[in-house]
């Protein structure tokens, strides 16, 4: 109980300072968040923009669940903000194989205890041109067979106007407005006592992307590619920043289907 006590004082002091800023930055609409499951679950959002994880994070800690992130474990070194990811105990993630395994034996803990854990199914920033979610990963599909744990795709659209993707500068003005969604989780219920080969990891993650993708093109109004982008039959590495500039889109602030 004290640690939690302590957990919620750290985050309630970074949501101080980060909430009114986003609060000028954007309008915001969530949709979906009374729903979620009430024990412990997999959250899985598109990436589109270094700042949408403030932007999930902020969704989640307004219906009172404090958001826990997988996050590379280099931003950890970083003065100021390695100090606020290991008081607000997110979970650092390493590329190698045995890090990867102990931080999602982490991530279970989490789980376990009743919390939200959010993965990036994409593993980075979106690839695809057009911003939709690109071919996933496997480790949020690892964490929920091996946990049992319910995940539930995160699909939100709009905070890359006020941060494009690889983008430096901040886009203050005219105000954006950014929705969230969470959707239904995902169904895996006949995965979930299959041995976990990879074929049966890819299946799991083709489907959290699919699902992920759907509420993304509800929230944009479009419907998304049958196929998700693959880095590697176009010639992209799937981690690291991109040397090429973003295409900015320039859909209508209020993307069709948030009603």
């Amino acid at each position: 109980m004290k640690e939690e006590r302590g957990q919620r004082l750290v985050f309630g002091i970074l949501a101080g300072i980060a909430r009114p800023l986003m609060n000028v930055l954007m309008a915001k609409t969530w949709i979906g968040f009374d729903n979620l499951p009430a024990a412990g679950f997999i959250a899985c959002p598109n990436h589109v923009t270094e700042i949408d994880p403030v932007v999930v994070g902020h969704a989640f800690y307004n219906q009172g669940r404090l958001p826990r992130y997988l996050t590379k474990d280099s931003l950890f070194k970083v003065p100021l903000l390695g100090a606020a990811l290991r008081a607000s105990h997110q979970v650092p993630v390493s590329r190698a194989t045995t890090g990867a395994s102990g931080s999602l034996a982490i991530a279970k803990e989490v789980l376990d205890a009743g919390d939200v854990i959010i993965i990036y199914p994409e593993g980075s920033l979106t690839r695809d041109p057009e911003e939709w979610p690109m071919r996933g990963r496997t480790g949020a599909a690892r964490l929920a067979l091996q946990t049992g744990a319910p995940v539930v795709p995160i699909a939100h659209w709009g905070a890359q106007k006020v941060l494009p993707r690889y983008g430096k500068s901040l886009s203050i003005f005219p105000r954006k407005r950014v929705y969230v969604r969470a959707t239904q989780p995902v169904d895996l219920d006949d995965l979930r006592d299959q041995p976990m080969t990879r074929t049966v990891l890819d299946q799991a993650t083709q489907r959290i992307i699919a699902a992920l993708s759907a509420g993304v093109g509800e929230l944009r109004g479009e419907q998304p590619p049958e196929k998700p982008w693959d880095p590697a039959a176009h010639g992209q590495t799937a981690t690291g920043r991109m040397n090429t500039e973003n295409k900015n889109r320039n859909e209508d602030d209020r993307p069709g289907g948030a009603a």
